[in-house]
Parts: structure tokens; sequence; C-alpha cells
């Protein structure tokens, strides 16, 4: 693991205009860089790129983050994988956790496995054209299922002779050490001799998203009841099989392009829709889906089509593959091709336009799909309805996103009869039980904020009587932001100081409370994180909201002070001024709140003498504060 240290070198290190610059063709305007953003087509630029804050953000599609976050949306990288992508850059020598020594002995174990695999491909594809067997049984196999020249080639596809130790022979002789062999699961001991794992078989070679091979698959080509259809290589240091997916190097680029992926379930399935030019396609082979497949699909999209076979085998499959993918916060769409056939099948019989043509017409939404095919199982049962009604909420209770699950809720309920508050109620009921069950006793602010936002309405205006409150506490969490490891006159940290003068005052918005409090328990743990930390976030509410806060599509141009004669201060110039007229004013717009509340309970308790007497001592004690905030702020108050 990359070390705390070595994170902050590269984050510093790194400069935000510098490595866009490389994919994007950026103009200097003022203190920023504007271009046309690489996330979506457009003709004038909306992509804007702050050194200074080291952010893009495009006004017009949204995207948004800093320089991690373009790398991990721009090249698909994941966040180790943009970390050492940066350090090669900058020329940073990375830190990493652990016993050094024997993390060395497992890189050169992982790059020897890769090394072996490679020799193991060439030597499988190979033998279709150097050897009688394989030309006649392996080529000629792949030529019987219609497979071009082209797509062998593609997808490195080979085969494994009937003598059962050919392969071991070879590599040996070739150099490769017997143990080597064995760990990458080529060479297998039967008790009586080393032989090979692989033999009279057709191979197919599985590729990382690199493109390194890691594994083989293979199809036996002998009728034998005591053997399998399919075989895969063992698991070994490079290959985990529940996190790889068929064919995603060679889809990858077509995914990204076409913002879907096709899911079927064999590796013929695969190749023949490259063949027929659908090259947005991966298989899970054969194997239950995994959240870690899923989580590599979405690395290129959130929409997934699945294509599976039409007969009860398929659309149990297509279920239980379903609840896994709603859990993921992944578009899912379900094609069931006719009772018999596969997408190879299909291909075969009316080619690449039927099939396609299939796929738009047939292609429903997860939750049509699950509620079609279980309504039809229940019939005009009540009880079953029932039944059916809890299962498709217990599908819809797993969706993470809030505005998503809206989504889905609304059309549920259309498609059910079934009123939106039902559903809601039964949701929120399944979440908190989960979350319960997960994290045990309600033991932390942050949680119980979590909690809360469950239950809140979808029309977020309903949040507040005065929109002017939201900004005030934006600004306020602004200030925590940009400023909060700056430190005032008396050299106390703007963070320390902020929280301090809003520690008795509430904040209404829940998700910027719980920024608030997530920034509290860092600095209790020795850090005052920046907007960097929150772009970062695991939550993505804190992420979308935290790039909000510190965006701005507005700059001042360099020429203006020279133009104008007009010289203007930016806050980042005089923050002391900015944080401290920032609290005043946010405190201001508080009291004339508490004002406005003690005056409505003044009236209610006209002909109560007592009650009178206290909230007319409350009224002046809040205008005397506000007299006083009114003098920091330079307004002038007027009773």
């Amino acid at each position: 693991m990359i070390t705390a240290r070595s994170k902050e070198e590269i984050l510093s290190a790194s400069r935000v205009e510098e490595v866009i610059g490389e994919y994007v063709n950026l103009k200097k305007r003022g203190t920023n860089y504007i271009g046309l953003c690489p996330f979506h087509t457009e003709k004038t630029p909306s992509f804007n790129v702050s050194p200074t804050k080291g952010i893009f953000k495009c006004f017009g599609c949204g995207k948004a983050g800093d320089v991690i976050t373009f790398l991990i949306e721009h090249e698909k990288f994941t966040y180790p994988e943009a970390l050492r992508w940066l350090a090669q850059k900058y020329h940073i020598t990375i830190e990493e956790t652990g016993d050094t020594a024997k993390d060395q002995d497992d890189k050169m174990l992982m790059e020897s496995l890769y090394i072996i695999n490679q020799f193991a491909q060439e030597y499988f594809h190979s033998n279709l054209y150097k050897t009688e067997e394989g030309e006649t049984i392996g080529l000629a196999y792949f030529k019987e299922r219609g497979l071009t020249e082209e797509m062998i080639q593609k997808f490195k596809l080979g085969y494994a002779l009937q003598q059962e130790n050919a392969f071991t022979i070879t590599a040996t002789k070739s150099g490769y050490q017997l143990e080597l062999l064995k760990k990458a699961g080529l060479v297998v001991n039967r008790g009586y001799s080393d032989v090979d794992f692989f033999h009279q078989r057709v191979i197919f070679p599985l590729l990382n998203l690199s493109g390194k091979v890691v594994a083989f698959a293979g199809r036996i080509m002998v009728k034998d009841e005591r053997s399998p259809k399919y075989i895969n290589s063992p698991e070994t240091e490079i290959y985990q099989k529940s996190k790889l997916v068929y064919g995603i190097h060679q889809a990858r680029t077509s995914i990204r392009q076409h913002d879907e992926c096709f899911l079927t379930e064999g590796y013929t399935d695969v190749i023949s829709m490259h063949q027929a030019g659908i090259e947005n396609v991966v298989a899970s082979s054969g194997t239950s889906l995994t959240d870690d497949q899923i989580k590599l699909i979405k690395r290129f999209t959130d929409n997934i089509t699945i294509l599976y076979d039409g007969d009860e085998a398929g659309i149990k499959a297509a279920l239980r593959g379903l609840e896994m993918m709603a859990s993921q916060d992944v578009n899912i769409r379900v094609v069931l091709l006719p009772d018999g056939d596969d997408p190879d099948s299909f291909l075969h019989k009316k080619g690449s336009a039927a099939l396609r043509e299939f796929i738009r017409d047939n292609k429903k939404h997860f939750l049509q799909f699950k509620t079609e095919v279980l309504m039809k199982d229940a019939g005009t049962d009540p009880l079953k309805r029932a039944d059916v009604i809890k299962e498709v909420v217990g599908t819809l209770a797993l969706v993470p996103d809030v505005v998503r699950r809206s989504i889905l809720l609304k059309e549920v309920s259309r498609m059910l009869d079934v009123r939106e508050q039902v559903l809601i109620t039964e949701v929120n009921k399944q979440r908190r039980a989960k979350f319960n069950k997960e994290t045990g006793a309600e033991k932390f602010e942050a949680d119980a904020l979590h909690r809360e936002l469950e239950t809140l309405p979808d029309h977020r205006e309903q949040l507040y009587q005065d929109r002017s409150d939201e900004l005030q506490e934006r600004d306020v969490v602004r200030l925590l932001l940009e400023f909060g490891r700056k430190e005032m006159e008396s050299a106390v940290p703007v963070a320390a100081y902020v929280l301090n003068e809003i520690r008795d005052v509430s904040i209404n918005h829940m998700h910027l409370r719980l920024m608030i409090h997530e920034i509290e328990s860092q600095m209790e743990a020795g850090n005052i994180p920046d907007h960097h930390y929150f772009l970062q976030h695991h939550d993505d509410e804190l992420k979308r909201l935290a790039m909000e806060i510190i965006s701005s599509p507005y700059v001042l141009s360099e020429n203006w002070n020279k133009m104008h004669d007009i010289y203007i201060k930016m806050p980042s110039d005089n923050f002391i001024s900015d944080v401290k007229s920032s609290i005043a004013r946010f405190k201001m717009k508080k009291i004339m709140n508490m004002i406005s509340e003690n005056l409505k309970e003044l009236n209610s308790a006209k002909g109560n003498a007592e009650e009178e007497i206290y909230f007319m001592n409350v009224h002046q004690r809040l205008s005397q504060w506000k007299q006083e905030l009114g003098k920091d702020i330079g307004t002038v108050i007027v009773n």
C-alpha cells in the first residue's frame, strides 16, 4: 500500500493543468484555463481548470474533480493506478508499507507468472498451425463455429495437444522452472508424474484489463462423461476468477464509446458478437456474477444489458444477477433470447442486424423484467401478489443512490398499482433493518444523519423555508474547505476558528452537517481536510456537494485591473477578512430567523403576562446581538 507521505508528495507535485493539458488543448483565461470538455461533445469551451484550487469543472456536463479524479474518469485508472501514473510522470519514488523484501518477492513471482502465461499462450496458439492434431481438431473446430482468422488472432485462441505432458516437456526445455509452471496452474502432479493441466482442449486465453494473459479456459474436444465440458486455470497470484470477465481487454474501448456493456455467458458468444461488429460485450464465463466483476465493468459504464437464454434456467440466472447489480448502483437492462438460443447461435441463424434489432425491441429495465416474471407466476392470487411486491421492493432497497431509488420507486408504483408512499415506507423499513444488522447500535451522529436522509421527501426545496439559509451554510463549509489549513492572526487554524464560532449554531442542511462532523472527526485525528479530501470521498453526495461549493463559472480576467484601473482583492487574497465577514453574516442570518420565531411565540403568548415578559426579554437580547454583529459586518441595523 502506498504510504500517506508518498500520496501527499505525489499530490503536491502534480499540476492539474499539466496533466489535463496532455489530453485537452487548454487556453489560459485569467488565473484559470479553459478547453473543450473531453467527457462530452461541445463546440463552445465549458471545461475549466483551476491551478490554484487544483481542480477541473465542466459547466456543460457537470464532470468535476481533481487530478486523480480526471485520470480515474478519463483513463479508467483505479486510485492506486492514478497515483503510480503521476509518480512516474513527476519522477517520484513511491514508499509502500509492509515487508519490502516480501513485497519484492511477490512482485517478482507475479512478473514470472505473466511471462510463463505469455509463453503458454504462444505455444497453444502455434499448435493450431504447426501441428497436424491442432489443425485437424482445434483449428477445424473454430472454423466450424464460423470464426474468422481475424477473430482467432484477436482473441489469441489455441489448442492443447492430446499428449498429457506435451506442454510440460516444451516449457522445461525452454528453461522454465517446473515449480513456477505449477504455480501458474499449467502443470499438475497426478501422483505418478507431472502432466499438463490442459490437454486435448481448445484454449481461450483470459486477459486482464491491461492485456496480460493471466489464465486459460479449455473446452474438451472428446466425449467424456467424467470430464467437465469447460475447465479454467486454478487461481493464482495473478488470477482470481471472481474479479475477471472474459473479453474486457478487447471490449473496453467500445464499452466506453457506446456507454453500454452487453453481458453474455459464453466465450464464443463474445467472439461471435465481435465478429458481427458488436464489440462492447464481455462474458461472465458461465459463473455466477460477482461484485468484483460488476465493479470492473462499472469502470467503463454504468449501463449493463444482460443477454440470457430464454429458458427457465436463463430467467432464474437473470434474476440472481439483478439482485447483485442493483446493490452496485448500475443501470440494468435484460434481454431474453428466444428459447434455445444464445447470442452465438442467434447470430448464425439470423445475422448481426437481426440481433441488434431484437436487442433494441426486447430490452427491458430490470424492475420491469422482474415484476413481469414474478407477477405472471403469481397470477390473481392476492397473497402471492403481496409477496411479489415485497420481493420487488427488496431489490429496490438495495439501490444505494437516493435519487435513482426515488425514480425507480415511482415506476414500480405505476407498474404494481400500489401507492408510492406505501413502497417508500417498505423500502425505508428494509434499509433500516439492513443497516442495523450490519452496523449494530446507533452510535454516531454521522450514522444518525444518514438515516435521517433516508426519510427526506423527494422535493429538497421543502427542507428550507428560505433558500438563503442554505447558501449561508454552504459559505461556512466553503471557508473550511478553502482556508481550513491557513491561520488567523492568532495563529489558530481557520478550521478551528470557524468550528468554534459556529459551535452553538444549528446547521439545517444535513449533508453540510455531515461534512462539518467529518471535518471535526478528522481534526481530532490530527488532520485538517480540504476539498481534495471530499473529492475522493466514498459518499457521492458529499463529493458532489464539495465540488459545487468550491466551483465557480466566473473568472476575473488578468487584464481587468490594467484596462479599468480597478483593483479587486479576491477572497483568497484576504482570507481572514473573508472568514470573519462570512461568519458574521452567517450568524446574522441565524439571529434574524430566531427573532422571527421569537416574535411568533410572543404573538401566541398574548394574554399570558409571564410568557410575554419572557419572550420580550429574549427579543431584547437577540436585538442587542444583532446590533453588535451589524457593527462587525459594517451594516446599519434599523429596529
